[in-house]
């Protein structure tokens, strides 16, 4: 098993749209960075865990835990020619651009805020916390995500 950072802008699609879809899952649309797309395409697997990550916005923060309910196949809507995610160079043939689905597993009763995550000694390490690290899926340790889980816990004990 892996595990995994997947950001998204809440006002694009958030925890809470998670939670309300059918399954409490949905497709992982949009990735397109070659190196993300690699990612999803090569290293996702079924069972995988994610840390969901709220990008932009005054806090950004984990909010919740997920898992990968669907390895990379196709992402269709590059074929699209009225997706804003259509690329004219994709298409069945010769897919440019992969997604995955991705499952609900926990919304945080507290996210655990990005100064948070860089206070944390134990998580200095973590690539989201990279100077110019920007890419939208990335790979977290076993550890790092274990640490954000007890941060979550810790967050709503105070709470």
């Amino acid at each position: 098993m892996k595990y995994w950072l997947m950001k998204t802008e809440p006002g694009t699609y958030s925890i809470e749209d998670l939670a309300n879809e059918k399954r409490k899952t949905t497709c992982w649309e949009g990735v397109r960075n070659y190196q993300a797309r690699n990612m999803m395409r090569d290293d996702f697997k079924k069972g995988d865990r994610v840390l969901f990550y709220h990008s932009g916005g005054k806090d950004p923060a984990v909010v919740g835990t997920a898992k990968i309910a669907k390895g990379a196949y196709p992402d269709h809507f590059a074929w699209d020619s009225g997706s804003k995610y259509y690329d004219p160079k994709s298409s069945p043939e010769n897919p440019r651009w992969f997604m995955v689905d991705v499952q609900l597993d926990k919304a945080f009763e507290q996210p655990v805020t990005l100064s948070q995550m860089r206070n944390e000694p134990q998580l200095e390490q973590m690539e989201l916390l990279r100077k110019g690290s920007r890419l939208s899926v990335q790979p977290v340790t076993e550890s790092e995500f274990e640490v954000v889980l007890k941060m979550a816990e810790a967050a709503k004990n105070k709470a």
